[in-house]
């Protein structure tokens, strides 16, 4: 059997009509899995499902929109995706919120809460919707999409590394409770990658030229290049893995 196989099992993805998300949906859909394409817009979503539908055959992904924001639109998500493919099997929690650049001192309280409540309460509120039927079935794998930010400090995307970082400890603290009923969490945790969610940390030539010249492969990262680790982490593959952060940075960390 193909370690990396993920034929018969369905997956959700948030924040997947574009960048990382979208290259996790397509790689998955690759791998023989059922895909639920969701982010907040509805059109995009479509349009991305119906692009896997094409190349891999029908009724291999379906568009449920969802505004993570929404614990309700959350629910249908799920609701929704266990109506058209059955139980969830995989959660890639992918979608995130960063309104503001700049010292945490220039922050303002509306930004900070949805900094917090997008990356982290409303994985919880996703994690809480498919655990119960994973441990019925005795399996399954969620994913969170963290950043290497969750590492580090950052002198413009704090409150952003704060999320993230308890992104990392969300992941550990539920390895730790789910293990038994053999359903695994864990994180990836990208560097920069080109991507519209990261823009404000690319486009500008100078800094990216810096940025380049201190990571060892002396580029920043594809969308697609996040990918592969989560087929890993969804698949046989990864099948004794649980509670980890897997870093996909081009060498920056180190």
């Amino acid at each position: 059997m193909n370690l990396f196989d993920l034929g018969g099992k369905v997956a959700v993805i948030t924040g997947s009509s574009r960048g990382i998300g979208k290259a996790i949906a397509e790689r998955f859909a690759e791998h023989g899995a059922k895909v639920v394409i969701s982010s907040r817009k509805a059109e995009p979503c479509t349009a991305v499902a119906a692009a896997l539908n094409a190349r891999h055959g029908a009724g291999t992904a379906i568009s449920v929109p969802a505004n993570i924001s929404s614990k309700d639109e959350l629910k249908h998500l799920i609701d929704e995706t266990t109506r058209q493919f059955g139980p969830v099997d995989v959660l890639v929690c992918n979608a995130a919120s960063n309104p503001y650049y700049g010292p945490m001192a220039g922050i303002a309280d509306e930004q900070l809460r949805k900094i917090l409540d997008n990356n982290i309460v409303a994985n919880h509120w996703l994690i809480n919707f498919v655990v119960p039927g994973m441990i019925e079935r005795k399996g399954g794998s969620i994913i969170i999409v963290s950043s290497i930010g969750g590492l580090r400090g950052s002198p413009i995307i704090g409150a952003y590394c704060i999320s993230k970082a308890a992104d990392l400890q969300l992941a550990r603290n539920l390895a730790v409770e789910y293990g038994p009923h053999n359903v695994r969490v864990n994180c990836i945790a990208p560097g920069l990658i080109k991507t519209d969610f990261a823009r404000a940390l690319w486009e500008d030539e100078t800094a990216l030229k810096e940025r380049t010249k201190t990571t060892p492969l002396r580029r920043i990262g594809e969308p697609d290049e996040i990918a592969g680790a989560a087929v890993f982490l969804a698949s046989n593959a990864g099948s004794f893995v649980t509670g980890q952060a897997i870093v996909v940075d081009g060498g920056v960390t180190i």
